[in-house]
């Protein structure tokens, strides 16, 4: 039987990936984000997961103002990083896993989710970052990932409840998979930003904090915050972290946080990160 063993919240920032792809991870700006993030790799180096899921928001590469699915998944056997304007990352080609991905769409559209089947389409910063971070730069990904993005970028975007409740349908689906397989999830994002507007460069460390403090000790109550109070204290772009509900949900209620990690600023940005093990 397949188990979720662990969830994962990270920052996405684009910024962090470029660092990455230029070589600037060793420079004085970057150096103590990086550092942060090799206790990261380490766990998951000792996790060893069979497959990932990567809960996450495409940034206008895969959709457009045209077609916007409040849930989605991707189902194709690979995956190819985008290009945002500047080129694609040097990263390596994303692997999915079909056999799964058929299995986990139907499970969830019969549990009334629906969601928006991907037969083919990009991923973006959004979903590489957080793989960098994690596994660090490497020839080939260590798993198959399936991409699940989310809305947060137009209005509305699903409540952190509905989020939360994914998250449960996707545990429950990963459970009725007949194959032993570990699998992590993802939920990125965030955290505390706001990139337009005249509250530009906000950063909200006092909320970021008590964020971390509930997604690892009150996570049903916080799928109960209202977009409101995300935007209002966390920026327009904070509410990205509602998809990291995604990823509590699929946990355990008694999920132990194996590993936590805060640092101030990458580009204009709060970056997290927080790994639950079951």
């Amino acid at each position: 039987m397949a188990q979720i063993v662990a969830g994962v919240g990270c920052s996405h920032v684009p910024a962090i990936g470029a660092a990455i792809d230029l070589g600037k991870t060793q420079e004085p700006y970057w150096k103590p984000l990086f550092d942060g993030f090799e206790r990261s790799k380490q766990l998951m180096a000792e996790i060893k997961p069979d497959l990932v899921i990567e809960v996450y928001n495409d940034h206008g590469t895969a959709f457009s103002l045209q077609y916007i699915p409040t849930f989605a998944l991707g189902v194709q056997p690979e995956f190819r990083p985008a290009d945002e304007g500047w080129g694609p990352r040097k990263v390596p080609m994303l692997k999915g896993d079909p056999e799964f991905a058929w299995h986990l769409v139907e499970s969830l559209i019969l549990d009334e989710f629906d969601m928006t089947i991907i037969n083919e389409m990009e991923v973006d910063h959004g979903l590489t970052v957080p793989l960098s971070l994690m596994f660090g730069q490497v020839k080939e990904w260590p798993c198959p990932v399936i991409p699940l993005p989310v809305n947060v970028v137009t209005y509305p975007p699903p409540t952190g409840k509905r989020c939360f409740a994914l998250g449960r349908a996707i545990r429950k689906a990963v459970e009725e998979y007949k194959k032993d397989m570990r699998v992590v999830i993802f939920g990125t994002g965030g955290m505390s930003h706001q990139i337009h507007g005249e509250r530009c460069g906000l950063i909200n460390s006092a909320w970021d904090k008590q964020f971390l403090d509930r997604i690892s000790k009150d996570p049903q109550g916080l799928a109960t915050v209202p977009h409101l109070e995300y935007v209002r204290d966390a920026g327009a772009e904070g509410i990205e972290m509602v998809m990291w509900l995604v990823m509590r949900g699929a946990l355990n209620d008694d999920a132990k946080e194996a590993y936590r990690f805060y640092h101030v600023p990458a580009s204009n940005t709060a970056v997290g990160n927080i790994i639950l093990t079951n």
